[in-house]
């Protein structure tokens, strides 16, 4: 009955959609679908460890819906920090901020970004495609990209950033950054650029050089683009997510992606290191072990698929598409890969199912003390859109025990929700500034925060300082 229902709904939008255009269906009509989703049988802590649950999909004829509409964090509001920490405002009045860079004399760089234009996206996606637009919208996600890189300074140490500039501007959709000796070598959605540094500059004074190209593309589903270097400089990493959720579109599309690439610094001759990864994001060190954070599947119902992080090996295959968590097989991809899913690599350690983990970094340097020690990882979770209950929202760190993730996942920053259930906040990349205190990139509050042991908050840093309510 309630399956005939949502058929029904579907029918009526499309056709409203076809005879009159995208605008005659109002939002109201778009909610309605979201009646068609399901609700987590699960308690939410089924999706994290080592061990998470895996039950029987859920198939329904619309992705689950629920949206945390994305609205201002009310005057003097903060997120709440876990017992024993405080945090502070770093750094507002920014545009989308997605990821944060720490330069090594204490500055910090924010990639102010958001999705390229992606038309085959919205031809492909078709009716489907137009609802989902809306559902970013509500969220948050749907505003024009800044295309820049801002630098913020914090001279006096007091955990806020005094004065900010445009370190470099005219990017297409940049993300990942990393410096090595005096190149800062930055991810754009398409191709992995440089630019010279000095320490100290604040904009970059030469071009914009063009190191490799990267799986981009008018599809482009997933468009971030995460980066690190090796130990020696002598490679870059570079995370590259699916053009879809499972191949939908066809294995055409997935070329080169739902993987991690390696490049050599100096020739930018590239290959793929890992795949079968659906959507890695954050990656990070614990000591030469590559790790990152991906997004798993949708459209199995609100208990699948469970986000992960993992160790990758080189050479490995994680599954994506033809199964998750290691060799559970997905029966919508076609043709089926049993040769390829009896070789796929069991994650490490599950974050909970569709909490969207994407920043990661290493607690190496971390002086937020007591749990939250050197020997493990922080990970911003933006948060649900498509679960009910919604999950995420949170900056969670994972302990370790020797090279191991291990324990239950421990709750650093929380609160980016409101009570009745708009989405204050949204947190993303997740790194250590110079003192070792977490800065979180928050791309609806459009805000940097800053979590630090109180003893600690307003210790000075080593290095050059800018306000959030500072001009450009």
């Amino acid at each position: 009955m309630i399956r005939t229902a949502c058929v029904s709904i579907v029918n009526a939008v499309s056709h409203q959609v076809r005879g009159h255009g995208r605008q005659a269906a109002p939002l109201a009509i778009v909610l309605l679908l979201a009646a068609c989703g399901e609700s987590a049988k699960l308690a939410s802590p089924s999706g994290f460890g080592a061990d998470p649950q895996l039950p029987e999909p859920v198939k329904t004829v619309l992705p689950t819906v629920n949206i945390a509409p994305a609205q201002p964090w009310p005057q003097g509001r903060l997120p709440t920090p876990a017992q024993g920490l405080s945090v502070q405002l770093y750094a507002a009045g920014l545009d989308h901020p997605r990821w944060v860079y720490v330069l090594p004399n204490g500055d910090v760089l924010v990639a102010e970004s958001n999705a390229p234009e992606r038309p085959l996206r919205q031809e492909l996606l078709g009716i489907k495609g137009w609802v989902m637009g809306l559902v970013m919208k509500r969220a948050g996600a749907a505003v024009p990209s800044a295309n820049r890189i801002t630098l913020l300074r914090d001279t006096d140490g007091d955990g806020v950033a005094e004065t900010r500039s445009v370190f470099v501007e005219n990017l297409n959709s940049p993300f990942g950054m990393v410096l090595v000796g005096e190149e800062l070598f930055i991810a754009n959605t398409d191709a992995l650029v440089k630019v010279r540094y000095q320490d100290g500059d604040t904009k970059v004074s030469g071009p914009v050089t063009r190191v490799a190209e990267l799986p981009g593309g008018p599809l482009n589903h997933h468009w971030t683009k995460g980066l690190v270097a090796s130990a020696d400089g002598r490679q870059l990493y570079v995370s590259v997510g699916s053009n879809s959720n499972v191949a939908e579109h066809g294995m055409e599309h997935e070329t080169g992606r739902a993987a991690i690439w390696v490049f050599d610094r100096q020739s930018g001759q590239g290959r793929v290191f890992a795949s079968g990864l659906r959507n890695p994001v954050g990656m990070a060190w614990q000591g030469d072990t590559l790790w990152t954070s991906v997004n798993e599947r949708d459209e199995l119902g609100s208990d699948l698929v469970p986000d992960y992080m993992t160790s990758v090996r080189d050479g490995g295959f994680y599954g994506w598409p033809y199964s998750y968590y290691g060799q559970t097989v997905d029966t919508r991809p076609q043709p089926p890969r049993p040769d390829l899913v009896a070789t796929a690599i069991r994650p490490d350690y599950a974050l909970g199912t569709h909490t969207a983990s994407l920043g990661l970094a290493s607690a190496q340097g971390s002086t937020l003390g007591g749990p939250f020690s050197e020997g493990g990882m922080f990970v911003g979770q933006h948060g649900s859109w498509n679960r009910k209950p919604a999950s995420g929202y949170k900056v969670i760190y994972v302990g370790f025990n020797g090279a191991k993730a291990s324990g239950p996942p421990m709750d650093v920053l929380t609160g980016f929700l409101s009570p009745d259930g708009k989405a204050w906040g949204r947190p993303v990349g997740v790194a250590l500034d110079k003192a070792g205190a977490l800065l979180v990139a928050d791309d609806v509050g459009n805000v940097i925060w800053r979590v630090a042991a109180p003893k600690r908050a307003a210790m000075a840093q080593v290095g050059p300082k800018a306000s959030g309510a500072a001009p450009r």
